[in-house]
């Protein structure tokens, strides 16, 4: 029987911890393309519901100043996006807004109050459900937000 010098157990061991590895990757891979399908099957699912939740939310938040926020009308695209600390999933959608001024606050006589304001509605998902907190980012298609925030976005789709 032939002697099998160390460095050859050494070279095997290495070749089955980095198929181990390849293995490890691919199941990983594997279950986050899983976990991003069932996350845009639930998004769309829940989407009217997401949609006012957003409109109350937003409303709530009191921004901008001097403003209610009457009507929100959603695009169909959705854009996914994974925050690069957390991994959490977000989905941001193209809006177009409608405000009114709030009666007797400084927004009253300004003439732009009526026109249509450009914005991106943000949704959270916490791997089991989507929410919103309201948040619009004004002036920033669904695109152009996650190039704009890079540095925490990263496109998934």
């Amino acid at each position: 029987m032939p002697n099998i010098s160390a460095g050859y157990w050494i070279a095997f061991a290495v070749c089955c911890a980095g198929y181990a590895m390849f293995l490890c990757l691919r199941v990983a891979g594997t279950f986050r393309e899983k976990s991003l399908a069932d996350a845009r099957k639930i998004f769309f699912l829940r989407r009217e519901w997401l949609e006012a939740e957003f409109l109350k939310l937003a409303g709530l938040r009191g921004i901008p100043r001097g403003l209610r926020w009457t009507e929100v009308n959603f695009d169909d695209a959705v854009r996914f996006a994974r925050d690069r600390n957390t991994r959490q999933l977000r989905a941001l959608v193209a809006v177009t807004i409608h405000f009114e001024a709030i009666e007797g606050g400084d927004m009253e006589d300004v003439e732009a109050v009526g026109n249509l304001r450009a914005a991106t509605a943000i949704f959270h998902y916490d791997s089991r459900k989507w929410t919103s907190n309201g948040r619009a980012l004004f002036n920033l298609n669904p695109t152009e937000a996650i190039e704009h925030y890079r540095h925490e976005l990263e496109m998934v789709d």
